[in-house]
């Protein structure tokens, strides 16, 4: 089957819609085929290397690999030694020169990609004049990138500034589950197809924002499978050697950017298949809470737990398209006005007495059991009990990850045993009661309907969601709102949670042989995720035998922003070449932030921390000085909140209705900006703000904070508020 987009009418004056680049689908091997040795793949001693980059027909020895992290394109697209359209280009040159890798089920044509990176790199020279010539090519593989990264700026602004958007041509590739107008929507099923007349909201943002979309990718079928080995359109493979599946659903999302294709690359997770295909690409799989990103525009898998991710080859680029996608969307009944991090005191509150402390109180400690102190000395984090740890007999696998905690430790942290249980238990929940109905819900009346379209083993875990009664489904609510309170417990005690990513791989033929028992194995560490409101961020730790391995770092909803600064230095610190390029990972700054220099930390302020007003010295007394006078993007709204002297704004992102607020970025020195940020007072809390010059650590406000407090957004800023005559108006209401 080839994808095709409808024809343009020849009488129509306006410009005709994007047509998609024919990709040729695959007949998926027969799962019925006799069964190969299912046993992991013999993963001897770990060497903890490099893996050999030049896996057997997946590289092209005479075509170098792009150097894609955001800090190196951006840093030359500033400087002009890099151009927009070299950079799609070369990227369509390796999709070619890659062939039918079953990664892709559609792509935009390389003209339609050109014409748009040519308009971008008219926009870069209209605001800094034409390029210096030649244009640099792009880095090589195994290049650090710094002949064209931020280390090499002259003008020393890094990445994005406050002139270019903030995703200035960066190529990104979408999950054929989510709508992007001008290609067809499959969700990896031909029959279900359909034209999509408008993006979704967070593919629409992306593309506001700079980036230059390629294409539709693999999946697992209506997402439903973890090993990518579910899909009409062929199985993409894993980068490192060509007989292991590359995980799923997201399947053509993660190898997409492991090989160099995109950027980054939008998936979706609703057991794991945001992070599944990281850890086996050797890419970081951004799993944000639930209702942070809009699922406007996705078919769904199990709606109630279904969130858009994000692949990239670093945390920075991760964080920074994400920066981009989240926002409240009132349109999805299921986004929710979520701070990035919310305020560190900010725990479960028990209904009965806690239990007893993973970790001995710091002398000098609060005896307040009701809101356990933050250790001062380090991070609490959360490890298995060795006995609910399995890695299903593969010791390579099981070797990395004990260096991984190593390297937690490394970075300040504390470790202290959990029980898993709960944990575990949740995640058996997600294939049977409620959420299997919920999944049949969703696509149930098209299996039903053309049942031969569907994939075999996709009709096989759907059907049985159409006999699931109303009483199991109020007993399996019951059981996980039980598992729920027991995990609460232990999130008193903890602040982050480490496991596995996977347990272990597979080969293809393996999974096609036992494709639910295997599927299971590999969801052993994420399928609760979702069903417990947590967030997570999968990162690649180390390879064993060639192949990557990593860890995933989950915390409570909300705590998206706590969890990448401290995947950030995880990653930096585990020396990784990125996915299958080749390159270094690109330098950024302590928070994963390109343009920062080591040891400090950009701060925006929209109110009292402003040069001059009443909260300033609390900067300027840590050393901080004033980086530059910036604004947002029109993605907020302002609000005065009530209260004592000094008065306090709050900032409130929107989805909707947003305008452009004043602020101003200050840098502090990072050794005394994390007791400032941790004395942050409630309804304020800590996220990123998303400025011209930027993403960039700031004050926002819980949404509920607004109620009964003044709009000032049309006045632009907190200046012009307190510099007008004080004539209250209405107060704001917020639902």
């Amino acid at each position: 089957m080839v994808i095709d987009a409808p024809s343009p009418d020849p009488t129509s004056t306006a410009p005709p819609p994007p047509t998609a680049e024919p990709v040729p689908a695959q007949t998926h091997p027969d799962p019925t085929s006799a069964a190969p040795d299912r046993q992991a793949p013999n993963l001897q001693a770990p060497t903890l290397q490099p893996p050999n980059l030049q896996a057997p027909g997946l590289q092209t020895p005479n075509l170098q690999t792009p150097n894609l992290q955001a800090a190196v394109l951006q840093a030359g697209y500033r400087s002009g030694r890099l151009r927009v359209t070299e950079v799609i280009a070369a990227v369509y040159d390796r999709i070619e020169a890659r062939g039918d890798d079953a990664v892709w089920i559609s792509r935009f044509p390389r003209s339609q990609a050109l014409a748009r990176a040519a308009a971008l790199d008219a926009q870069r020279d209209a605001l800094f004049g034409p390029p210096p010539a030649p244009t640099a090519p792009m880095a090589p593989a195994g290049s650090t990138g710094s002949a064209t990264g931020p280390d090499h700026d002259p003008d020393g602004l890094g990445g994005a500034t406050p002139d270019l958007p903030a995703l200035f041509g960066l190529p990104f590739a979408v999950k054929d589950n989510i709508d992007v107008a001008g290609l067809p929507t499959t969700a990896g099923c031909p029959g279900f197809a359909y034209e999509p007349t408008e993006d979704a909201p967070a593919v629409s943002a992306l593309l506001a924002a700079g980036a230059i979309c390629v294409g539709k990718t693999n999946l697992d079928q209506f997402a439903t499978g973890l090993s990518g080995a579910r899909s009409p359109y062929g199985t993409p493979v894993s980068p490192f050697d060509p007989t292991l599946i590359a995980g799923g659903s997201s399947s053509g999302s993660g190898v997409a950017v492991a090989v160099g294709l995109v950027t980054f690359a939008v998936g979706t997770d609703t057991a794991g298949s945001g992070r599944v295909p990281a850890a086996l690409t050797n890419v970081v799989g951004l799993k944000p809470s639930r209702g942070l990103v809009s699922t406007r525009g996705l078919v769904p898998a199990c709606r109630s737990l279904d969130c858009l991710s994000v692949f990239a080859l670093s945390v920075p680029d991760a964080r920074l398209a994400l920066s981009v996608m989240n926002g409240y969307d009132a349109a999805d009944p299921y986004s929710r006005r979520l701070p990035l991090m919310p305020p560190a005191d900010d725990a479960p509150a028990p209904d009965a007495a806690p239990a007893a402390s993973l970790f001995p109180p710091e002398q000098g400690a609060s005896g307040n059991n009701d809101h356990p102190p933050r250790p001062p000395h380090g991070l609490r984090v959360g490890v298995a009990r060795p006995e609910q740890l399995t890695f299903f007999g593969d010791r390579g696998a099981r070797a990395v990850y004990d260096d991984g905690l190593r390297l937690i430790r490394g970075v300040g942290a504390r470790t202290g045993e959990i029980d898993l249980g709960p944990f575990l238990a949740a995640g058996a929940l997600l294939y049977g009661g409620p959420w299997l109905a919920e999944r049949f819900a969703s696509v149930g009346e098209f299996v039903t309907a053309r049942p031969d379209e569907v994939h075999p083993v996709v009709r096989t875990v759907l059907e049985p969601g159409a006999s699931i009664t109303g009483v199991e489904t109020f007993r399996g609510l019951t059981h996980l709102r039980a598992l729920r309170r027991q995990a609460d417990e232990i999130w008193r005690d903890i602040d982050v949670l480490v496991l596995p990513t996977v347990p272990t791989t597979y080969p293809v033929e393996a999974v096609q042989a036992d494709p639910i028992g295997l599927n299971a194995r590999l969801g052993r560490y994420t399928t609760f995720v979702n069903l417990l409101d947590l967030a997570a961020v999968a990162v690649p730790v180390g390879f064993a035998d060639g192949l990557p391995h990593g860890l995933t770092l989950i915390a409570p909803a909300g705590r998206d922003e706590f969890l990448v600064d401290l995947a950030a230095r995880l990653h930096a610190r585990t020396g990784l070449p990125v996915g299958a390029t080749g390159h270094a990972l690109a330098r950024s700054g302590p928070a994963g932030r390109p343009g920062t220099p080591a040891g400090f930390l950009d701060l925006a302020v929209v109110g009292a921390h402003m040069s001059g007003l009443p909260l300033n010295g609390e900067l300027t007394r840590l050393g901080a000085v004033l980086l530059r006078h910036d604004r947002t993007l029109p993605r907020y709204r302002l609000y005065a909140l009530p209260g004592p002297q000094p008065r306090r704004p709050g900032l409130l992102r929107v989805h909707t209705g947003g305008a452009a607020i004043d602020a101003e970025v200050w840098r502090l020195p990072l050794a005394a900006a994390g007791g400032f940020l941790l004395e942050v007072p409630s309804p304020l809390a800590i996220g990123t703000l998303d400025l011209a010059g930027g993403p960039t650590l700031g004050f926002l406000c819980e949404s509920a904070a607004v109620n009964g407090a003044l709009d000032i957004t049309a006045l632009g800023g907190w200046r012009s508020y307190l510099a007008r005559p004080q004539t209250e108006t209405a107060p704001s209401q917020v639902p």
